[in-house]
């Protein structure tokens, strides 16, 4: 990761403050984001919930990594799941696009990854969702809750799975433990 700190400190060398090719004002924003990686990046590692663990594919690109969260209690106890986080040219004006990649028997995180966090929507109706001042380590953070006190079966986006929590909690249970053994281990 010091590799994409130092590129970043020698391009402003090279670049100049002054850049006024428009070819430029797109690598300039690129490196905005870049830049706040860096920092980003750093401050997730130091403050990492001990049931995570990033990986960065490339060092090189920050942009893109990997999250697996392996909760220690609760009804996915016992499980590793994977998320794929890629970070937009865009950040920190837009949120980062997240995806589980294990299969899972979740109320708020459908079979095929999509994931319900309020922080992760661009635009919330109840003033939760993604904001500038938010950053890598509260979306670590959050995802990590969905597996404790985020969890939430009173506004599912998985409602076949809410709904079999609210029918049959036992049995709720038992199809998280079969998809754990199936899908997340």
């Amino acid at each position: 990761m010091l590799t994409l700190a130092s590129k970043l400190k020698r391009d402003d060398g090279v670049r100049g403050p002054r850049a006024s090719n428009p070819a430029s004002d797109s690598t300039r924003r690129v490196s905005v984001r870049d830049k706040l990686l860096v920092k980003e990046v750093a401050e997730l590692e130091a403050n990492l919930p001990c049931t995570c663990k990033v990986n960065f594919p490339d060092p090189n690109k920050l942009h893109y990594f990997q999250l697996t969260v392996t909760p220690d209690e609760g009804y996915y106890q016992g499980g590793k799941f994977q998320f794929e986080i890629e970070v937009p040219d865009a950040y920190n004006m837009v949120p980062p696009k997240v995806k589980c990649l294990t299969r899972i028997w979740h109320p708020n995180i459908t079979e095929t990854g999509e994931i319900c966090l309020s922080l992760l929507r661009e635009h919330s109706i109840d003033g939760t969702g993604w904001a500038p001042t938010r950053t890598l380590k509260d979306v670590v953070w959050g995802l990590n809750s969905l597996f404790t006190d985020l969890l939430n079966f009173d506004d599912p986006l998985n409602i076949e799975a809410a709904e079999h929590h609210l029918r049959d909690k036992e049995d709720f249970r038992n199809k998280v433990e079969d998809y754990i053994k199936r899908y997340a281990r």
